[in-house]
């Protein structure tokens, strides 16, 4: 889970805010699913295609897959950076993400997620992506 082999990257900023901690303010475990999301959408936002195009183009694509390794803890207040990495785009959309700290630049987690197409008007799982997927990519990758 790096930035090797990346085709695109963004970076997005964020301060642990105190509702994402616990009584140790430390962020609990079940947020950082939150940060990738956000830096998700800015990274699918590069090539114009987050949820709401998505579903224009009559498909969603959930999650099936998410793995994460917990490094070490953000606290409250800090400021961190988490990186999303798309990876993979021909039979499903795998992005790696890497969220460090803003200032000293540590490694706190490394994550990944996959989704995959799903057709909105049949419920069907798409076994490539579909071609919008690559009208969009192709504007920004060449």
């Amino acid at each position: 889970m790096n930035s090797k082999g990346a085709l695109l990257t963004h970076v997005v900023e964020i301060e642990i805010p105190f509702h994402d901690c616990d009584p140790m303010n430390v962020v609990w475990h079940g947020n950082y699913p939150r940060y990738l999301e956000v830096a998700r959408c800015e990274l699918l936002r590069l090539f114009d295609y987050d949820y709401p195009q998505m579903h224009e183009s009559g498909y969603a694509w959930p999650i099936v897959d998410m793995q994460i390794k917990y490094v070490a803890s953000a606290v409250f207040t800090q400021k961190i950076k988490v990186a999303a990495y798309l990876k993979e785009y021909e039979n499903r959309l795998r992005i790696d993400y890497v969220i460090t700290d803003s200032l000293t630049n540590k490694r706190l987690t490394k994550a990944s997620t996959t989704q995959v197409a799903v057709e909105v008007s049949s419920k069907e799982m798409q076994f490539e992506s579909p071609a919008i997927l690559f009208n969009k990519l192709k504007a920004v990758l060449n």
